[in-house]
């Protein structure tokens, strides 16, 4: 009895240990997932400042092949833009870059939704000029975005992974 009661507290503590490491490992990965997204969406808003420039292919058009080539959230943003436009919930290509936006914000900051946003609120409605000259000014606050999430990567990463794993040493030993 006293070696099944002595393995059942092992399982419990080791439990509780490798479930705080776990959650200071979620936490720390919000820092990486910003990153990448950042990075992605510089990606294809650069394709798109080209495709605009230089071809003569629709908004949509250009967006699905960008959701094409671009993987994860920034992927699904340029996807959902044309889904939403497609199940003719909203017809100004802006707003279903809003929504868009709304539903894949995850692991991104307000100001950079913000930013993203005002590209939102030109396209389809300016010329060319107009919109080559927002999704520059965009991709240069994205640059900046980028340079503070890999500060913020840099600085947050290691800490809250080590945080989980002292939380839980603490919690263990506390129960002992």
């Amino acid at each position: 009895v006293d070696r099944l009661m002595l393995a059942i507290k092992i399982m419990i503590y080791s439990f509780i240990f490798l479930s705080c490491s776990l959650i200071g490992l979620l936490i720390s990965k919000k820092y990486s997932n910003r990153l990448y997204i950042l990075k992605n969406l510089k990606s294809g808003l650069s394709i798109f400042e080209v495709k605009i420039n230089f071809s003569c292919e629709t908004i949509p058009e250009i967006f699905k092949e960008i959701s094409q080539k671009i993987k994860g959230v920034a992927g699904k943003i340029f996807e959902d833009t044309i889904e939403i436009m497609k199940n003719n919930e909203i017809n100004v290509i802006g707003d279903a870059w809003d929504k868009s936006l709304e539903k894949n914000s995850e692991n991104l900051k307000r100001e950079d939704i913000e930013s993203l946003r005002t590209l939102g609120k030109l396209l389809g409605k300016t010329d060319i000029e107009g919109q080559i000259s927002q999704i520059k000014l965009v991709i240069e606050f994205l640059d900046k975005q980028i340079q503070e999430a890999i500060e913020e990567k840099n600085k947050n990463e290691k800490m809250y992974q080590k945080l989980g794993m002292v939380i839980g040493i603490a919690i263990v030993i506390v129960l002992i």
